[in-house]
């Protein structure tokens, strides 16, 4: 069982969905980002999403997207991200890691290098956003020779086919995204999310995470009664810019049930 796995494991043994949270790296500055990652793990998160930012990201809401372009105006860089994920990891041993990015910063600093970088900095899988199944093999042997996990996106679109192949020879997780559109806080989701869950239960022992639009712990129990995982972006971006580290905390502390 990998550290991912054991996230996920050691989650469900206390009857709750793993907590995966994503931020992007250097927000909202490099030198204060640590101190907000730190503040995730302290509060509750089991697995960090470190989002790379970047320039271009089609995926992402207006929440992130500006956190990103902060980010950049800041300095931060995929160097940094890797800096600030083993100081992380040094820090939080048990505590999954993965690489958020779109595929153009990944290239663009030489994939195979970037990998044995990637590993020796102690995160434990990547999620490359914009990559389709179709290309995945042109960087999916890479990142599994320096022993990282690929993470699987599969949509609201995918059928239950295609999503078999998707997972197939996958150690980490599913992210399972809600909604079709782009990543924001949303006050409901699709109802027949539940049953989509079930159905991709079915087909894969791996722990499902689903991700999009969930901001609050009564959303995130109602889900994790058919994924084992939620994961949260949006929400935690917001408070953190409207609330700084006490607003994250509170938050996080509400996305817990602490509140």
């Amino acid at each position: 069982m990998n550290r991912l796995q054991r996230a996920f494991s050691l989650a469900n043994a206390q009857h709750r969905p793993a907590r995966v949270l994503f931020m992007p790296c250097g927000f909202p500055s490099p030198e204060a980002s640590e101190a907000v990652m730190n503040t995730l793990i302290e509060e509750g998160a089991d697995i960090l999403e470190l989002g790379v930012p970047f320039s271009d990201p089609i995926a992402d809401g207006a929440v992130i997207q500006a956190a990103s372009q902060q980010a950049l105006k800041a300095g931060a860089s995929l160097r940094k991200t890797l800096t600030l994920a083993a100081n992380l990891r040094a820090k939080h041993p048990n505590t999954g890691l993965i690489l958020f990015s779109y595929y153009n910063p990944l290239m663009a600093y030489g994939f195979k290098t970037l990998c044995q970088d990637v590993a020796n900095a102690g995160i434990d899988g990547l999620l490359v956003v914009d990559v389709p199944y179709e290309e995945q093999n042109e960087i999916r042997p890479t990142i599994e020779a320096a022993g990282l996990s690929w993470i699987p996106l599969v949509s609201p679109a995918t059928t239950l086919t295609r999503a078999q192949r998707l997972i197939q020879g996958c150690n980490g997780f599913v992210y399972v995204i809600t909604v079709r559109g782009i990543t924001g806080e949303r006050k409901t989701l699709p109802p027949e999310l539940t049953d989509r869950l079930d159905a991709l239960r079915a087909i894969t022992p791996l722990p499902l995470a689903a991700g999009f639009g969930i901001s609050d712990y009564a959303t995130a129990q109602h889900i994790g009664q058919h994924a084992q995982g939620i994961v949260v972006g949006s929400a935690a971006v917001h408070a953190l810019q409207s609330g700084g580290l006490d607003g994250l905390r509170q938050f996080m502390r509400a996305l817990c049930g602490k509140a």
